[in-house]
């Protein structure tokens, strides 16, 4: 099978030229342009899903030998999740090979947050079916890069960490609230406002309202505990 000249520029982004191509091209292939299920991407999304969490965890039990589990986990969760797999497709322009039918391509599917992740799962899972473990490990670790040694203070979810600041003072958990959004109908951008029952609001906007959320919470948060 040969490879269209944009997938063959993909593979120098990722770092790994493949020996069985039709690998790669049922990673990006999105169910919605399948002509088969079995010709889409979502078993391979499966598999990748485990090889980045068995990566992801060596790496974290090699990188703090003094973490107790109650530590790693957090951080392994803030390693796999689709938001970090989908900054990372992004990184390497996955969007631009996906193969999507004309619904997913008409509602902006090349910038969905879950179409991207699932699609870089799908990519890692191809990698480690045609290069191997070690070759897939080595990629998996180029591509995330300094987030395996920052993770310590992303994994801290804001969130969580507002709803406890609010509770060991007797507050009642933050709520949010959707104040503004924009954009069209397949990409929308939401301002959502952090509250919490003493007055203290702020607000951030994002192209999803988990993210909005976690932002004004982090935001919130820092005001607070800076001023304390």
């Amino acid at each position: 099978m040969k490879l269209s000249a944009e997938l063959k520029a993909f593979q120098g982004r990722i770092g790994h030229t493949f020996s069985q191509p039709e690998l790669l091209a049922r990673a990006v292939t999105h169910s919605s342009m399948a002509s088969v299920h079995r010709d889409d991407n979502q078993r391979l999304e499966f598999l990748g899903d485990r090889v980045l969490g068995l990566v992801m965890a060596q790496a974290l039990l090699e990188g703090d030998r003094a973490a107790s589990e109650g530590q790693l986990a957090p951080r392994f969760n803030a390693l796999v999740r689709k938001e970090t797999c989908a900054d990372v497709a992004r990184e390497v322009d996955l969007g631009a090979v996906l193969r999507l039918g004309r619904s997913e391509m008409m509602s902006g599917g090349r910038r969905k947050l879950a179409l991207l992740g699932d699609g870089m799962e799908a990519v890692i899972a191809a990698v480690y079916l045609d290069g191997g473990f070690d070759v897939a490990q080595a990629m998996i670790l180029r591509l995330w890069g300094d987030r395996i040694g920052k993770v310590e203070a992303d994994a801290r979810d804001p969130k969580t960490a507002l709803q406890e600041w609010a509770q060991a003072r007797g507050l009642q958990p933050p709520t949010y609230v959707e104040t503004a959004r924009r954009g069209p109908d397949h990409a929308p951008v939401f301002t959502i406002e952090a509250r919490l029952e003493n007055g203290e609001t702020e607000s951030s906007t994002a192209a999803s309202k988990r993210k909005a959320e976690q932002a004004a919470a982090k935001a919130l948060l820092d005001r607070l505990e800076g001023g304390a």
